[in-house]
């Protein structure tokens, strides 16, 4: 935990200055976020999966949302970017919005609840000039914010869950960011905050000219069963947490899918209220200010419960109703 949090030492040498490393101009038909993803992380989707980078062996499970997550991946190698930006409720920072600036990220991931289904090993490539670029417009609106450099850092499996799902092949840069609060504190305090992450995100996308997708890793509803069955993936025990958590995530994915992205505003912290939601990490209020909130609907792909959170696969695309 301690890496997570490493500050650089006073007198050690700082970052070049944005313009230095702004790799390329920005071009009218290139730079932008081309679309948003709410891209749900439980680490039961990459064990149902069986990809080669996780040690658990699994007969599958949770179908609906890894198809959804498969149409994703379609959509995505259509929309050719250059990068994949994420928001991530569990790398927690108490202290200021972290962005990792490493080149190369490698390691082994371990879901520290379900490490019998997360034991994934990671290697992956960073967009550094963006994520510095990110850390440089995050200061520039006055956001407490630091680039994460120190080579060892562990990545989590949050981070990792949206990343795999959206493109198991890994041949996209990367740039991840931190949640500047704690996912278990039950408030929608820090929302607001994610506007200017949003604007300083939207700001560093363009500035170095990337044509970008943003992935925001939360679940809908969060609460859940604490007994899983003898076998994980035994789909006659999945189902809602209950009725309740059920029906709000209903009638907020009915916002989603019919009206224009700003009746979220109200929407989401509502139903953080109503469900101890995950978007209270601010995961999807980033991405959709980071889209400026655009005056169109989102389209639900897929959604299903995970141990009795409520999950979607969202699409939002910029200038489509």
């Amino acid at each position: 935990m301690s890496r997570v949090f490493h500050l650089d030492p006073p007198g050690r040498a700082r970052r070049a200055e944005p313009a230095e490393r702004v790799a390329e101009a920005p071009t009218a038909e290139k730079a932008g976020i081309v679309a948003g993803y709410l891209a749900p992380h439980p680490p039961h989707l990459i064990y149902a999966d069986n990809p080669p980078q996780n040690e658990p062996r699994s007969t599958g499970g949770w179908d609906l949302l890894r198809w959804a997550y498969q149409e994703v991946r379609r959509r995505v190698r259509a929309l050719a970017p250059d990068v994949l930006l994420v928001h991530a409720p569990h790398w927690i920072t108490m202290v200021g919005h972290h962005v990792n600036c490493v080149p190369n990220p490698k390691g082994v991931s371990v879901e520290p609840i379900f490490p019998h289904l997360f034991r994934y090993h990671y290697d992956f490539r960073t967009d550094v000039a963006l994520a510095e670029e990110l850390v440089a417009r995050c200061e520039a609106n006055g956001l407490v914010s630091r680039g994460m450099r120190e080579p060892g850092v562990r990545v989590d499996y949050a981070t990792i869950g949206a990343l795999h799902m959206v493109n198991p092949a890994w041949d996209i840069p990367v740039v991840s960011i931190s949640a500047n609060n704690n996912p278990y504190f039950y408030a929608d305090a820090e929302l607001d905050e994610m506007e200017v992450l949003g604007r300083a995100t939207r700001e560093a996308i363009e500035r170095t000219g990337r044509r970008a997708v943003l992935l925001a890793s939360n679940t809908l509803s969060h609460l859940h069963f604490d007994r899983e069955a003898e076998l994980p993936e035994d789909m006659s025990a999945e189902r809602p947490f209950n009725n309740d958590q059920y029906r709000a995530d209903m009638k907020l994915l009915d916002i989603v899918r019919n009206q224009p992205t700003s009746a979220l505003r109200t929407a989401i912290p509502e139903h953080i209220a109503a469900t101890e939601a995950e978007t209270k990490s601010g995961s999807l209020n980033w991405l959709l200010a980071s889209m400026d909130w655009p005056a169109t609907s989102g389209e639900v792909l897929g959604y299903g419960t995970i141990i009795g959170t409520g999950n979607a696969v969202i699409e939002w695309r910029p200038g489509r109703g």
